[in-house]
């Protein structure tokens, strides 16, 4: 028997919290993109399908970008034909993150209509990433967010070190309210603010959601993205929680990290976040159980454990 079989966690809920979150699963995705092994094509589609019959709503399924960049995500032409069924039957929603208009066409060839477009906070990251400043990004960007507002597809802002940067440390608040700002002017429906090297903590967290409403950025077009680098996931989390975000990013089995900045380690594990805000009250639409076996199994595709301690508690690994 589980734990969640047994009625644990109690759900203690809290004032002030949402009744339901979002969870944006990027496992497939953000996780899969810094493996040094290949995952085979089948085996990413059986992932995909696995979390989809764990409750997840979305899942991030692949990149469109030049397979020289990210050699574990070179089969998106595959993959994606072999989940995209999914958002019929079940309408769970597909989004694929698109470096430019190459990979737009890509994307927009094989019915994808929900894209992403990664964006930096700050100089040194956008050099490393993309190869550009952060405002010749962004005009990179405009025309890819305006073709795909154009067929009728949700856009995605993501911005990379909010919070801090491994080459340049602190990232002034103004300086991400500022690109945060011209992502969404140029169009995008959403934003997910990316603790990249996992360095945030809850009063820096509090500190830029105020200062993006201040900015009339709605905390409902905010999610959040947080890497456990300094176990500081969770209780970042909570703290975008209090502020009223109900969008967080979220790997299954603490997969990922980023291949440009080498001191990011794995994202939050989607079960100890589940496992939290079971224990808040929070619906999530998520079997915990069905995923943490999914978890499991993508483990030991991999030939690894699981580093989510939630995993590890459920499956009673050591």
């Amino acid at each position: 028997m589980t734990t969640p079989e047994l009625g644990l966690p109690m759900a203690v809920p809290a004032e002030g919290l949402p009744a339901r979150v979002r969870i944006h699963e990027v496992g497939a995705r953000d996780g899969l993109q810094n493996e040094k092994a290949t995952v085979p094509t089948e085996t990413k589609a059986e992932f995909v399908r696995r979390l989809a019959d764990a409750g997840l709503t979305t899942i991030e399924a692949t990149s469109f970008v030049h397979p020289k960049w990210v050699p574990q995500l070179a089969d998106a032409e595959q993959l994606f034909p072999l989940v995209r069924d999914l958002a019929d039957l079940s309408g769970t929603a597909l989004p694929v993150l698109v470096p430019n208009e190459r990979g737009l066409d890509r994307a927009l060839a094989l019915g994808a209509t929900r894209i992403a477009v990664f964006a930096s906070a700050t100089e040194s990251f956008a050099k490393a990433n993309l190869n550009r400043t952060v405002d010749e990004a962004l005009a990179m960007f405009e025309p890819v967010v305006a073709r795909a507002k154009a067929q009728d597809a949700h856009v995605r802002g993501y911005l990379s070190m909010c919070f801090g940067d491994p080459w340049e440390g602190p990232v002034p608040v103004p300086q991400v309210v500022r690109v945060c700002r011209a992502l969404l002017d140029m169009g995008c429906d959403e934003l997910s603010l990316g603790d990249t090297i996992g360095v945030a903590t809850p009063g820096h967290v509090g500190r830029l959601l105020t200062a993006l409403n201040d900015e009339g950025v709605s905390t409902a077009s905010i999610g959040v993205h947080f890497h456990d680098t300094y176990g500081q996931a969770l209780s970042n989390t909570l703290a975008a929680l209090q502020h009223g975000v109900t969008t967080v990013d979220a790997s299954a089995g603490g997969l990922g990290g980023c291949p440009y900045a080498k001191s990011a380690t794995g994202n939050l594990a989607t079960e100890d976040l589940v496992w939290m805000l079971t224990g808040l009250g929070i619906d999530t639409g998520v079997d915990l159980d069905r995923l943490t076996a999914t978890s499991v199994w993508m483990a030991e595709q991999l030939g690894r454990p699981s580093p989510s301690r939630t995993v590890r508690a459920l499956s009673h690994q050591e």
